[in-house]
């Protein structure tokens, strides 16, 4: 059966935690009549300095509950699970089988290696631990003819956005840290989805001339040509005023609070999903527990 067959849903988005809003905000702008389903595993975040095992299961279960959400088309907005488990999620939900709908999953390294070649041949690429360690956005950008990669891990700065320092002194001088004497380099990719609200901390820690690049445009006018040529899995409103439905595993009032700095909006009433049995179901809202608790 084709596509066209089936009902076609919202576009899930999902990240480890709030970062990928920065993407959506990029999705959302380029689609502005279609529907999204973000998904922030903050209740279980950071991804970037865990296991890659851990990192697959993880996955699995985010993408998972946006196919029960009824999306069939999946956008991983994590650079460490793009870099690390997007082949391994293709090919465990990409099915063709007859009688179930078509789904795909897609990533943001490929689109960032892209959008990086056509600007220079000399690139920087820094991000979580990770993402690095998988070496996938070098491999992807020397197929597209980049002459010299070179990559940067920086595990501290998600963690200070995620505090809301990112214009303090304390970012300034840790993103001037990781960049100091890097080799020359023509562009350096943002590859993690909490850096563009560090911009400002890398233009003054840069060399004049070297141009900063956030992936998350890029991703989005790839997603756009990629619905035009597959037709089916999400289709636009016919009022042109798309929806968003935002879900999180961690506390959903931090998340209304922190997560509208990613978005540049503030966010619709969070719904709360928790892990149980391995998947993630919808809960009622938590409330923080005092003194011990027994299971």
């Amino acid at each position: 059966m084709t596509a066209s067959s089936f009902h076609p849903g919202p576009i899930g988005v999902f990240d480890s935690g709030f970062g990928g809003l920065t993407v959506l905000r990029a999705l959302g702008k380029a689609l502005p009549a279609h529907d999204f389903v973000y998904l922030g595993d903050t209740g279980r975040a950071p991804y970037g300095g865990r296991d890659t095992e851990v990192i697959l299961d993880l996955s699995e279960q985010c993408v998972e509950r946006l196919f029960d959400e009824g999306c069939r088309l999946v956008v991983v907005a994590c650079h460490t699970v793009s870099s690390v488990a997007l082949r391994h999620l293709q090919r465990r939900y990409a099915s063709e089988a007859v009688g179930q709908a078509p789904r795909r999953v897609l990533g943001v390294t490929i689109p960032a290696a892209e959008a990086a070649v056509q600007r220079s041949r000399k690139i920087g690429f820094i991000g979580t631990a990770r993402s690095v360690a998988s070496g996938t956005f070098a491999i992807e950008a020397e197929k597209l003819g980049a002459s010299e990669v070179s990559l940067r891990a920086a595990p501290l700065l998600a963690a200070i956005v995620e505090q809301g320092w990112e214009d303090t002194e304390i970012a300034r001088l840790a993103v001037a840290r990781y960049v100091a004497d890097w080799p020359h380099i023509d562009t350096l990719v943002l590859g993690c989805t909490h850096y563009p609200l560090l911009v400002s901390a890398f233009e003054a820690a840069l060399p004049k001339g070297v141009a900063i690049l956030d992936p998350a445009p890029f991703v989005a006018e790839r997603l756009r040509e990629w619905l035009l040529r597959h037709q089916g899995y999400a289709v636009p409103r016919a009022d042109g005023r798309g929806t968003l439905r935002v879900l999180s595993s961690g506390d959903p009032s931090a998340f209304a609070l922190h997560g509208a700095r990613f978005l540049g909006a503030a966010l619709p009433l969070i719904e709360h999903v928790a892990e149980e049995r391995s998947r993630l179901v919808p809960r009622a809202r938590p409330s923080a527990p005092v003194g011990q608790v027994v299971r």
